[in-house]
């Protein structure tokens, strides 16, 4: 059954995630963003039903937005998010991996447990931007990079579904999408600032395949292969699983199964659907979005109200608000009685739920949250802004740096409140060297009241970076008050306790991380790095092999592994773990400079040139001017 008016209730990768898992909408699950959240410890989801009613779970996840910090994990018996996530703060890389390397883990998975029930998710994350589909799509869709990747998913999941339908038991198939991609529309190069259809419909398909297809959900419900019209949700497809192997499907739910023939078909029961879009709010001080659907009629609350028929209108072209009041009214009241508060706002039947918002990190920081949005602060009014940010990224990307900080600044000019823009211009100065300049402009975000806590937490990593470890654990402490701080927060408090000499609370705080993201590889290096500090290089080397485990990308953990294997006097091996650590990532200086080096006063000098030439090359000077003057005059030497 392919169901093709499907649509999100948000238009973000983790966001949407949770409703899927869930089967709740946002403000019910609480997640509203891809960062600053996570699921609630014991929230139900589809793996933790599917696992107590016996099922083995495991997921096989691409990208940091589902990486299991965020909560997603739980109920999997085995949660494979090693993509690497070393700098996933920076929000210019977004750490990911390609569909051809994450279905090969399910498939072996699915293979190695024949005669078990299983729960398998299987989660893609190509179709985002940058474009770059991979050969030979990329030949192939030369001017359509969007679709290349689209089609390169598509090919790498062909073989976990022919190995699906061959085997000897019918099994339940879901494939869906977490959001679209705006591609333009409306002026929305990406995602996650409108709500529109090209970000909100998504994809729905559910199918059964292999086996005899006589199972009970077969005997109940035949899909004969069917395309319905009706309108459906994300909220749908947890009920529908459960529906389809036999478990209760829990009355709180908001969502229906679609198994029924009368859920599926024209006539069925009006679903009207709650959507969301906040990081418009969340990361940039613009007005929240909020909206429903119901039948065909769109409607979006914004401080320049909109309505659409989507029957007459797929392109959203004509605003028919204002029109007809009693439309707008119906609509706008669909709308209240969901009930749906703001991240950070009271909900007026919880008089205690304020405080439990904060503990999930709903309140960003000390920026004050506004009260009244105008029409200055929709998001029509600012898209070029947000094509102004992607045009930053760009620039960085393409290493023009200079055009990139200009690009932010100019933005801020225009918007002093958009957080986002003060943490990629002072991410910029980070880069190519002005490491005041950086400080100083998450200060001025701060003073200008887009004090988000990511912005506190990437001035307290700069501060410990630079020597101002106290400060940074001052700044850093209150953020770290919070029982459920973010992990990055927590990371970068444990660095500042380090960098200022109080290595017990360094070790207490990275601990902390540990138990929060036992699977993550960031806390397991900071550990080591504290081993290494106190001599103890067998327990630094567990750290860093333990590290590796987690996150074999990681190009931290295999240079610092390499610094052990040199302090234990094995230079062939401390060689091999530094080579590697540069193909993982050759902006790893240190490692650069620890490879080069050790070659060279071994006598290998041929084998050392390209590395330490690569160092005097490509090392920034802010940070390595000593080192480069010194690797140079060890060039011009010949030696």
């Amino acid at each position: 059954m392919r169901f093709d008016f499907a649509h999100a209730h948000a238009v973000l990768t983790l966001p949407s995630h949770a409703s899927i898992l869930t089967g709740r909408y946002p403000f019910q699950h609480g997640i509203r963003e891809n960062s600053g959240y996570r699921l609630a410890t014991g929230t139900d989801t589809l793996a933790t039903r599917l696992k107590h009613a016996g099922y083995a779970t495991a997921a096989f996840v691409a990208a940091f937005p589902v990486h299991s910090r965020f909560g997603l994990n739980a109920g999997f018996d085995v949660y494979d998010d090693r993509f690497g996530e070393t700098r996933a703060p920076t929000e210019f890389v977004m750490p990911e991996r390609p569909a051809g390397e994450v279905v090969p883990l399910a498939r072996k998975w699915i293979a190695d447990h024949p005669s078990a029930r299983w729960f398998v998710w299987v989660h893609l994350f190509d179709p985002h931007a940058p474009y770059q589909p991979p050969p030979p799509f990329d030949r192939e869709y030369p001017t359509r990079p969007y679709d290349g990747e689209v089609a390169a998913t598509d090919a790498a999941l062909a073989p976990l579904l022919d190995e699906v339908r061959g085997l000897n038991r019918a099994t339940i198939v879901v494939a869906t999408g977490d959001h679209g991609e705006g591609l333009g529309d409306h002026g929305e190069q990406s995602h996650g600032i409108f709500a529109y259809e090209a970000t909100l419909r998504v994809p729905l398909i559910v199918a059964e395949l292999g086996g005899t297809q006589s199972s009970q959900s077969s005997q109940r419900n035949s899909l004969p292969g069917e395309v319905s019209t009706v309108s459906v949700r994300h909220i749908d497809i947890a009920p529908t699983i459960l529906d389809a192997v036999g478990e209760t499907v829990p009355s709180d739910l908001p969502g229906r199964s679609l198994l029924p023939a009368a859920e599926r078909r024209a006539g069925s029961a009006s679903r009207t659907s709650y959507f969301e879009a906040m990081a418009g709010m969340l990361n940039r001080g613009w007005a929240p979005l909020t909206g429903v659907i119901a039948d065909r009629d769109k409607y979006i609350d914004l401080p320049i109200v909109e309505r659409y028929d989507l029957a007459s209108d797929a392109a959203e072209a004509t605003n028919l608000a204002g029109r007809s009041a009693e439309r707008d009214r119906t609509l706008a009241a669909a709308l209240r009685a969901f009930n749906a508060s703001l991240p950070g706002e009271r909900r007026r039947e919880e008089p205690e739920a304020a405080a439990r918002l904060k503990a999930l990190g709903y309140v960003a920081g000390d920026a004050p949250m506004k009260t009244r949005f105008t029409e200055a602060d929709d998001p029509k009014r600012l898209v070029d802004l947000d094509a102004a940010i992607h045009e930053g990224v760009a620039a960085f990307g393409a290493g023009r740096l200079d055009d990139a900080a200009r690009i932010y600044r100019e933005v801020i000019a225009k918007r002093p409140d958009m957080t986002i823009a003060y943490r990629h211009l002072a991410f910029v100065e980070w880069e190519r060297g002005d490491v005041n300049g950086a400080i100083d402009v998450l200060r001025q975000a701060t003073a200008a009241g887009a004090g988000h806590a990511s912005v506190v937490t990437q001035l307290g990593t700069y501060l410990a970076e630079t020597g101002r470890g106290a400060d940074a654990v001052k700044l850093l402490e209150p953020l770290a008050a919070d029982p459920a701080a973010d992990p990055d927060t927590l990371n970068a408090l444990g660095i500042a306790y380090a960098r200022a000499g109080r290595i017990a609370e360094a070790r207490r705080t990275f601990d902390r991380v540990l138990n929060v993201t036992p699977d993550s590889a960031i806390p397991l290096e900071n550990l080591g790095v504290l081993a290494l500090g106190r001599g103890d290089l067998a327990d630094a080397r567990r750290y860093f092999e333990h590290a590796i485990q987690m996150d074999p990308r990681s190009s931290r953990a295999h240079a610092d592994l390499g610094v052990v294997a040199l302090k234990s006097g094995d230079h062939r091996t401390a060689v091999e773990a530094w080579t590697e650590a540069v193909r993982l990532d050759p902006t790893n200086y240190d490692a650069l400079y620890n490879l080069g080096t050790t070659l060279a006063r071994d006598g290998r000098t041929d084998a050392a040139r390209p590395y330490l030439e690569q160092f005097v090359r490509t090392a920034p000077a802010a940070f390595y001017a000593k080192d480069i003057r010194e690797i140079t005059a060890l060039l011009q030497s010949g030696r």
